[in-house]
């Protein structure tokens, strides 16, 4: 478990050196006393373990900038690494102009090392389209949902899926993953929708995973952005390849843990698969911010299971 007495801790993503487990994840004060308000004070921590359970904390990956886009508060991403062994850090951002978390951006920064973060974006990475993807209108550029990137190599390109909704759907049945791609990892080719809008009013914290040779997109959607609410947040779809195509409108919940949230579902050393995340249970005024212990898991038939606990 990581949990801390001076923060909430609540997203989180990891990158696999091959030897240790680096977790990324969402922190705020405790100090703001409020949970609401942590959102306009999240920046991105850090720590490493070697089985998921035991967790060396290290200096905070990344913070707000001292001006620009990013310079209010840092929300949830991915980390990939390029083929020249550079680690890029893909986040959500927001800044100080006076729209709040209803102005969401994306930006990167670069390691040698995955410890020592080095901002190369100096304006928004990938920008919405307001053909496809719902604006705020004030004529800014900015979206309200426009985060969670999620980036991923496959068949000679690098693909980013970006937490978006449709532009003409219904409210709680318009989210949709935006889809950009490119050669180089920073300069990216915005895309159409790669799903069609279905019951989800949002894909929060996608993730793209093959277990036992099938592909699963695995994303969150609480209950309360679910166009027929169910009580579970943690979902996925069956796939032929990473970029499906996805039928996320017959997405399974995973009922193992229906509180479980933004949750990195990952291999472990001995080929088993896994979830850390937390559990989301503010609506009860349980503030449980911390990464539990892992979840075992196995995909059987089709449908994610809890696994059997070992001996």
């Amino acid at each position: 478990m990581l949990s801390s007495r001076e923060d909430w801790i609540w997203d989180s993503w990891i990158a696999d050196d091959g030897e240790r487990y680096h977790l990324f994840f969402l922190k705020a004060p405790r100090a703001v006393r409020d949970p609401r308000l942590r959102h306009e004070a999240a920046r991105i921590g850090h720590a490493s373990s070697l089985d998921l359970v035991e967790w060396d904390v290290h200096a905070d990956a990344l913070g707000p900038a001292a001006s620009g886009f990013d310079d209010l508060a840092l929300w949830t991403g991915s980390v990939a690494r390029s083929d020249d062994g550079v680690w890029r850090l893909y986040y959500t951002a927001l800044n100080s102009e006076g729209r709040g978390v209803r102005d969401q951006r994306i930006g990167l920064a670069e390691s040698d090392d995955l410890m020592t973060w080095r901002r190369v974006a100096t304006e928004p990475l990938v920008e919405p389209d307001p053909c496809w993807y719902t604006m705020l209108g004030d004529g800014s550029g900015a979206s309200e949902t426009w985060r969670d990137p999620f980036v991923f190599h496959h068949d000679g390109l690098w693909h980013m899926y970006i937490t978006a909704r449709d532009l003409h759907a219904e409210r709680l049945a318009d989210g949709v993953i935006a889809h950009a791609r490119s050669d180089d990892m920073v300069n990216w080719r915005l895309g159409a929708p790669l799903t069609e809008p279905s019951i989800f009013g949002q894909f929060e914290v996608m993730q793209v995973r093959q277990v036992d040779g099938q592909w699963l997109l695995l994303f969150t959607c609480h209950p309360d952005e679910q166009a027929h609410p169910r009580p579970f947040s943690t979902w996925y779809v069956l796939g032929d390849s990473p970029l499906g195509p996805w039928d996320v409108a017959n997405a399974k919940p995973f009922e193992g843990e229906p509180k479980l949230f933004a949750a990195p579902l990952v291999q472990r050393r001995d080929g088993t698969w896994c979830f850390v995340g937390f559990l989301n249970q503010e609506p009860e005024g349980i503030l449980s911010f911390e990464i539990v212990d892992p979840i075992g898991v196995e995909l059987t038939e089709g449908t994610l299971r809890r696994s059997a606990p070992g001996p």
